[in-house]
This record gives C-alpha cells, sequence and structure tokens, in this order.
C-alpha cells in the first residue's frame, strides 16, 4: 500500500488512466473488426464509408497516446492494404 501523499496520488491517477486507455482499446479493436468483417463479406462500399471512421479512431488512441506513432501508422497501413487487395478480387 502506498504511504505517502503522492503515491496515493499516483495509484489513483494510474487507476484512471487504466480504465481510459482499456476503452480507448477495445473502441479501436473492435472498430478494426468490424471493418475486416465488412471486407470478408465483401461489401466493400460500406467498408469505404467506415474508413475515414476508423483512421480517426485509430489516430485519436495515438493522440491520447494509448498507442504508439508507429504502431498507429502500421494498423492503418494493414487496413488500408487489406482494402486495396478485396478491390483487386
Amino acid at each position: 500500500m502506498p504511504q505517502t501523499k503522492s503515491a496515493k496520488k499516483r495509484v489513483r491517477q494510474t487507476r484512471k488512466r487504466t480504465i481510459r486507455n482499456r476503452q480507448v482499446k477495445s473502441r479501436v479493436k473492435n472498430s478494426i473488426k468490424k471493418f475486416l468483417n465488412l471486407i470478408k463479406e465483401k461489401k466493400l462500399e460500406e467498408a469505404k464509408k467506415e474508413l475515414p471512421r476508423l483512421m480517426s479512431i485509430i489516430d485519436s488512441a495515438w493522440s491520447k497516446g494509448v498507442w504508439h506513432k508507429n504502431k498507429a501508422a502500421r494498423e492503418k497501413a494493414k487496413i488500408m492494404k487489406k482494402l486495396n487487395q478485396a478491390e483487386k478480387n
């Protein structure tokens, strides 16, 4: 258990951040799964409409510090690659 006042504050802050980070990560993962399912079901028009929202969610995860900048870029590239491959087929 924390003894000092500052240590107690750190515990409170960590708890708050953990909850927020978990929510953001969950939102991103669910959005990615939804997008990939649209591609899998060959609903490319819906996927294209969903793309800007998904990119925005990924960017917000990066700006809030939940995801690293490179991870966000990597995921966005992976998503675009899947969409482009689906359009070719």
